[in-house]
């Protein structure tokens, strides 16, 4: 509007609103990108460290990972977002540091997982670049996909009955305080859960552990040199790969869809995966899209205009390399729990995972047999001939899933 037409407006009584500060109209989505980036990390750091340290990383590369992890979302977050002006929003992936706990009995070569890790980037790129292969991973039926899901979660979602059994001192006042805010305010239950068991941590060893761990607070990056075993490639890369997939990017894209926004998978495909490929070096299992934490940077929660929402994801970036600073604490404080406690709190993170998980995969009627088959090999933990259960449960449900399709005439009842 003209000055001039200002001026006719306010002589015929007619009042605007002085405008809004540039400051207090960003103030939403930075709220919203820090409150993301903080339940992002505290939901699952947990898991990332007790799968790193359960495929042979020592507490050093454990506490790199951790960093090249928060470092590397943190980049990703920072560049596309501002590249593209939407809140396309990155994350380590979940599954995959659960898949890391489920593959402790293939492999306890942490350079061998390495390798594995890389092999999962260059795949992830290689979807990027050749769509075919991105469209073929996503025609594994999802009941399959879901049900070998399932099964990697199976294990570390009972971790919170063991633990009340086992150690019910420390683990059921984590239990309580969880239950209280998944009916209050669910979005902090699982961060607040970790606090408790911080504080139970704290108060059952001491002070020894922190000044055990003193010298090694500091994160630092430290090179893992990579060896390329193919049974762990077969066991823990494809796998790992799969659920990064199937389990984070595809409902990320959707997620995002969901809110208006078309993310060019490319691009966002090829960063995620070079990141990975790259920050495997480190000790970092798998990047991807986000999809729980882009909900809160995507929606209308994080402002009323989808063209300020990028902002939220910048944010939560600067959070990433804040909170990765603490990775040598984390993992100080990690390695002086009892084991059985910290899958107690990633069982409790990934209970809405599992049971996503167990829907999908028996949605379809005439998938069921399949999918149930794929989740018990899975669950089972088996190996044989130094390949993990993840792939014996894919392989089972494909073949018994092929079984029931053929076109084969069956004797009737």
């Amino acid at each position: 509007m003209t000055r001039e037409g200002a001026d006719a407006h306010e002589a015929q009584g007619v009042r605007h609103p002085p405008p809004v500060g540039r400051a207090s109209s960003l103030a939403q989505p930075i709220s919203a990108g820090i409150v993301a980036g903080i339940t992002g990390f505290a939901s699952s750091f947990a898991l990332v460290i007790a799968g790193l340290h359960a495929v042979g990383a020592t507490d050093a590369q454990a506490s790199s990972g951790l960093l090249t992890l928060c470092f590397g979302v943190a980049i990703l977050c920072i560049v596309l977002a501002r590249v593209y002006r939407m809140p396309i929003s990155f994350a380590w992936s979940t599954p995959g540091a659960a898949l890391l706990i489920a593959a402790s009995a293939t492999t306890k070569n942490f350079n061998a997982a390495v390798g594995a890790f890389i092999v999962c980037g260059l795949l992830i790129v290689l979807c990027g670049l050749w769509p075919a292969l991105g469209r073929a991973i996503t025609r594994i039926p999802k009941s399959i996909a879901s049900a070998m899901l399932a099964g990697i979660l199976f294990p570390i979602c009972l971790a919170p009955v063991l633990a009340v059994v086992q150690i019910p001192a420390l683990a059921i006042p984590v239990v309580v305080v969880w239950l209280a805010l998944f009916r209050i305010a669910p979005r902090w239950a699982v961060p607040a859960a970790m606090l408790v068991a911080a504080i139970g941590i704290g108060v059952s060893a001491g002070t020894g552990w922190l000044t055990a761990a003193s010298s090694s607070l500091v994160p630092q990056l430290t090179f893992v040199p990579p060896t390329f075993d193919p049974l762990v490639i077969v066991s823990l890369g494809l796998p790992l790969f799969i659920v990064t997939m199937a389990g984070q990017n595809v409902p990320g894209f959707v997620v995002m869809s969901t809110f208006g926004y078309e993310v060019p998978p490319r691009p966002a495909l090829v960063a995620s995966g070079a990141a990975t490929a790259v920050g495997a070096l480190f000790g970092a299992h798998a990047l991807n899209l986000a999809a729980i934490t882009a909900a809160i940077m995507a929606g209308p929660d994080s402002h009323p205009d989808k063209s300020k929402r990028w902002v939220a994801t910048f944010t939560s970036g600067f959070v990433y390399i804040v909170l990765g600073l603490f990775a040598g604490f984390a993992v100080a404080l990690i390695s002086a729990s009892p084991p059985i406690l910290i899958t107690a709190v990633a069982g409790l993170a990934l209970l809405g995972a599992l049971v996503g998980a167990i829907a999908n995969a028996i949605e379809s009627v005439p998938h069921r047999i399949p999918a149930v088959a794929t989740f018990l090999v899975t669950a089972s933990g088996i190996a044989i001939v130094g390949v993990g259960s993840a792939f014996w449960g894919l392989l089972t449900g494909g073949l018994i899933m092929l079984w029931s399709a053929s076109p084969w005439p069956r004797r009737r009842a």
